[in-house]
């Protein structure tokens, strides 16, 4: 159902703090031209939790009339609350995704009876659901026997984004799960390895630059060219890696921001590239092909 590169979408903002709606629909005009083939709105890389309600029903309206028809959307509508993911996901539903994207509860961490009705109860709003499992934000791993519990007991559960860097667990799963459902690579770093563990592909904030190269990198791979594909990925390796030299998506910002779109502008509590990742990532931007960027 999720096959291929997903770009896990920035927010454009002007330097007073306001969506740049301009810079979003130049963004999500390069994405369709990149050829991705979905697009992640209200993820992390969204600035989600510094969005208000207003805003985030505004750049769902925005995004979503241009793009339904064109390629995937799936919606991040998740929460430490479950009434309160259950609210997103309702309120998602309206715009007519073919997903949401629903993080594990971070910070209060819920054991594992919790964490299953937590699922259940928005996967009962009638949306596939793309379960997110990123340990390292959210203070929670999630256990290989626990997630084949949830999987059985929650059938709407089709797809997980996999951000856990033990590779071994996540072996685990892409061996036990590989006929339950579509494993997307929440890494970009470790793209190759997804692929290489028949991955349905990947949801990447590091896309919101490097659309072509990563989509090439993809198309490579599914046509039988492993060894092309990596090539590319090792030539893009120091790039990817900018991108995370602070908080995302801080570094992605301001390379966007140097690209055309918008300004670097991100919200409190996150602030802005230091001078010294700032000089690192022009020298990126100067020395990648133009034809890996949208």
């Amino acid at each position: 159902m999720f096959q291929g590169v997903f770009t896990a979408l920035a927010t454009p903002m002007q330097e007073n703090g306001k969506i740049d709606f301009s810079a979003l629909d130049s963004l999500l005009s390069a994405q369709l031209k990149a050829g991705v083939h979905g697009i992640v709105l209200l993820g992390t890389t969204a600035e989600t939790p510094t969005l208000s309600p207003q805003e985030k029903i505004e750049i769902l309206k925005f995004c979503t009339k241009r793009l339904h028809g064109k390629l995937k959307i799936i919606i991040g509508t998740g929460a430490n609350s479950t009434q309160a993911a259950v609210e997103n996901t309702h309120q998602a539903k309206a715009f007519s995704p073919d997903g949401a994207l629903v993080v594990t509860p971070y910070y209060n961490k819920p054991n594992p009876s919790g964490l299953i009705e937590h699922y259940k109860q928005v996967a009962a709003v009638g949306l596939p659901i793309v379960l997110y499992h990123i340990p390292g934000r959210t203070g929670l791993k999630v256990p290989v026997n626990v997630l084949k519990k949830l999987l059985q007991e929650v059938p709407q559960i089709t797809a997980v984004k996999e951000s856990d860097y033990d590779m071994s667990r996540v072996m685990d799963c892409a061996v036990d799960f590989q006929n339950r459902l579509d494993y997307l690579c929440g890494n970009d770093d470790l793209f190759p390895q997804y692929l290489a563990m028949n991955a349905a592909g990947i949801i990447s904030a590091a896309a919101n630059i490097f659309a072509p190269a990563i989509v090439k990198i993809y198309n490579l791979f599914k046509q039988g060219n492993a060894t092309d594909s990596f090539a590319l990925f090792a030539r893009l390796y120091p790039a990817i890696k900018a991108c995370y030299a602070e908080t995302n998506p801080t570094c992605i910002k301001y390379m966007l921001s140097k690209r055309g779109f918008g300004t670097e502008a991100v919200r409190c509590p996150l602030g802005p590239v230091s001078p010294e990742h700032k000089n690192a990532l022009d020298k990126i931007l100067d020395e990648t092909d133009p034809a890996w960027m949208i």
